[in-house]
């Protein structure tokens, strides 16, 4: 049986198989909140301030145990119960992320009922999510494996990994930004989902690297991102376990198209900078 670390790397795998449609691919999830229009905010000179972990000189809400059985977080799995994310557009960049060393729960309120643990790792990438909000000692994180979701963590077994760096896509100018410490860096040109698989808008984040295999990705990794498609049912089944990412293309003439089965296509050169820059807990806020 393969391991975690492998199905990612089958997954990934199989999209080769189908080159006109990409390697985007979708998991098993509540029904997501509806996406909204947002619009691109020019970054400010300096970076966002992000929220602090809780101060301890303030009681934080106490948090109700988890029962042993509540579910983790998997590569195909996604959580139920956890609030919509209610920043959705926003692109204002997170400079902090949670890093938990042991798997923590994820609460649908600040001392509400918890939902779903977030173990460390998940297929193999360590866990980093988006610090997004901070509400009577607990913070707010995106959350993997389901769209436009956040999850409430009480304070306990996470470290705060600092976020420098921020991508911003604007679907339908078909436009990859890249910021640091919110200054842009470069901005490229790059395919999108088609009209029936759309790349799903909303705020999500890298979750790390991945190998894909296939003359179409020029012998380069992907970067997995923590959505998925918005409706798995209209994707081929091959693409049904796995997330959306952001890959290399070898045909130019896709770029400033939309044609992929959800993932973002890069040119080359791109790519190579995404992966000597970019690492896991970046935020991506995908714009119609």
């Amino acid at each position: 049986m393969p391991s975690a670390r492998t199905r990612v790397y089958l997954t990934a795998a199989a999209a080769a198989a189908v080159l006109a449609t990409g390697a985007a691919v979708g998991l098993a999830h509540d029904r997501d909140p509806e996406p909204v229009a947002g619009q691109w905010v020019t970054p400010s000179s300096a970076a966002a301030p992000a929220p602090a972990r809780p101060s301890t000189s303030a009681t934080p809400l106490p948090a109700a145990e988890p029962p042993d059985d509540l579910p983790v977080i998997s590569y195909e799995q996604g959580p139920r119960g956890l609030p919509a994310d209610p920043e959705q557009n926003s692109t204002v960049a997170p400079t902090q992320g949670l890093r938990p060393s042991k798997r923590v729960a994820l609460y649908d309120a600040p001392g509400g009922e918890p939902r779903a643990f977030l173990p460390p790792k998940i297929s193999g990438l360590r866990t980093v999510v988006p610090i997004v909000g901070e509400d009577n000692g607990w913070v707010a994180v995106l959350v993997p494996s389901v769209n436009r979701r956040i999850g409430w963590v009480p304070p306990g077994d996470w470290e705060i990994q600092a976020l420098r760096d921020q991508l911003v896509l604007q679907r339908s100018g078909h436009t990859l930004s890249w910021l640091r410490d919110g200054q842009e860096q470069q901005r490229w040109t790059v395919a999108v989902g088609s009209a029936a698989t759309p790349t799903p808008v909303g705020r999500t984040y890298v979750m790390g690297t991945t190998r894909i295999s296939g003359e179409p990705y020029l012998g380069l990794d992907a970067l997995v991102l923590g959505s998925i498609p918005d409706d798995r049912e209209k994707m081929a089944a091959a693409f049904q376990l796995a997330h959306t990412g952001i890959h290399a293309w070898y045909r130019s003439s896709v770029f400033g198209r939309s044609v992929s089965n959800g993932c973002i296509r890069m040119p080359g050169a791109a790519q190579r900078t995404l992966l000597d820059e970019i690492g896991a807990g970046t935020p991506l806020t995908v714009l119609a």
